[in-house]
């Protein structure tokens, strides 16, 4: 058994105002007891000493549950900070032509083994990750997150048109290699696999079709794909389908949507389209730093939100620019101060933990720090850098604490991060 002993904070519901206390739970000297990779305990260090237990002392830092990240492309790496005008643009530019590497299983399994090291570093423990048109990206993908113990969601995209041909699968080869993947994978270890069509435009209706069967066959899977982005990506989206009604319509033909379907982006919805994902309880994943980044608009947070859309959070990185989600959150504000919208430190620490472990509907096993959970586990060091510890000198209050690191925090804030209990950030290479 271990103790980690620090600043404990966990939410237990989504904070409703900046003084919503009863929406988390602070211990300011606490003790998270774990054996065997799950949480056992917590509460005050005094009184929490087993006596074989070993005490990793964190004072003064905060610890936190792990952060969780509900969409990001894993082949992206080498294509962060490439610049284009716009989403299309860079697609055909760069992402195509960089995913097309994936065909190597050896190149495939080194950026996966240099993706989680960046996961570890900046204090995530579990993603949803678009892997490439290649199975033996999933492989790689899932392979490395299963050394490591991580609970990761990510799929084989799909995609059949509008792509280079070493890109392009084919209705019934998407297919089969999607349920070769969904059996190899699903369910070993930590492992969940996700049905992935890129997005409406690269798929043709035979292969939306495919998805279909695909989520009929397996409807506990996770789904992702993308949505409504681009002004340009919506209305070619809405050329290749021109009886659909709208974007979302597409999704919603072929029974695509539902409470574990993650829809990147949405910020271009219509009132309909806003209206069939809170009807269908689907996921709208805010992705501010890429939304900037490509220069493609600003989430309507509060819009959603009132509509009771469910939101999540996400890098969206190699769009997005940085595999923080300190950095996202930064972003995320700034998107909703210029919408005249208000996102408070303890939300966007709510959406990092609980809330994005909710919108994944894997809120049983992470995103809190409670008896019971997985023992994936963030520490967080808010005098990181000169600059933060000179503005640690004036704060006084934990939501000023919490924004100081939203705002000026990235990976050199993350002390530590615990895998099932397992001390990663500080075993990896320097």
């Amino acid at each position: 058994m271990k103790i980690l002993r620090g600043r404990v904070l966990t939410f237990v519901s989504e904070p409703q105002a900046r003084d919503d206390h009863g929406s988390y739970r602070y211990i300011e000297d606490g003790a998270v007891e774990i054996e065997n990779g799950r949480i056992v305990r917590v509460g005050a260090f005094e009184g929490a000493h087993a006596p074989d237990a070993r005490i990793i002392d964190h004072r003064p830092h905060l610890i936190l549950p792990g952060f969780i990240d509900p969409h990001i492309h894993f082949p992206q790496m080498q294509v962060i900070g490439a610049y284009a005008g716009a989403l299309l643009e860079w697609l055909n530019t760069y992402t195509f032509v960089e995913e097309q590497r994936f065909a190597d299983g050896a190149h495939a399994e080194r950026i996966a083994s240099r993706f989680f090291d960046e996961l570890i570093r900046h204090g995530t423990t579990t993603a949803a990750a678009y892997c490439s048109v290649h199975p033996q990206s999933v492989d790689a993908f899932f392979g490395e997150a299963e050394k490591r113990e991580m609970l990761m969601v990510g799929g084989k995209v799909m995609m059949d048109r509008n792509a280079p041909p070493g890109l392009c699968d084919t209705p019934q080869s998407g297919y089969d290699d999607t349920k070769a993947g969904i059996e190899k994978w699903h369910g070993r270890g930590r492992a969940h696999y996700a049905i992935t069509p890129r997005f409406a435009i690269t798929s043709t209706h035979e292969q939306m079709a495919m998805a279909e069967a695909l989520a009929k066959e397996f409807p506990d899977l996770h789904i992702q794909t993308h949505v409504s982005e681009n002004l340009a990506e919506i209305a070619y989206a809405n050329e290749l389908y021109p009886n659909f009604g709208d974007y979302v319509g597409i999704y919603e033909k072929y029974h695509l949507l539902g409470p574990k379907t993650l829809l990147g982006h949405c910020i271009h919805l219509t009132h309909r389209e806003t209206e069939v994902l809170s009807e269908t309880k689907s996921v709208a994943v805010f992705c501010p730093t890429s939304n900037l980044f490509i220069g493609s608009g600003l989430f309507d947070y509060d819009r959603q939100h009132e509509r009771g859309v469910r939101i999540a959070t996400a890098t969206d990185v190699g769009g997005g620019s940085s595999y923080s989600m300190l950095r996202t959150m930064d972003e995320g504000y700034k998107v909703m101060q210029l919408r005249g919208q208000r996102l408070t430190p303890l939300r966007s620490f709510y959406h990092m933990t609980l809330g994005n472990a909710r919108a994944m509907s894997l809120e049983d096993r992470i995103g809190s720090i409670a008896p019971g959970m997985e023992a994936d586990i963030v520490v967080l060091n808010s005098g990181a850098t000169p600059q933060m510890k000179l503005r640690m000198e004036t704060v006084d209050t934990l939501e000023q604490e919490l924004f100081l690191l939203q705002t000026c925090g990235d990976d050199r804030a993350v002390v530590e991060t615990y895998v099932m209990g397992k001390p990663m950030k500080s075993a990896l290479p320097a």
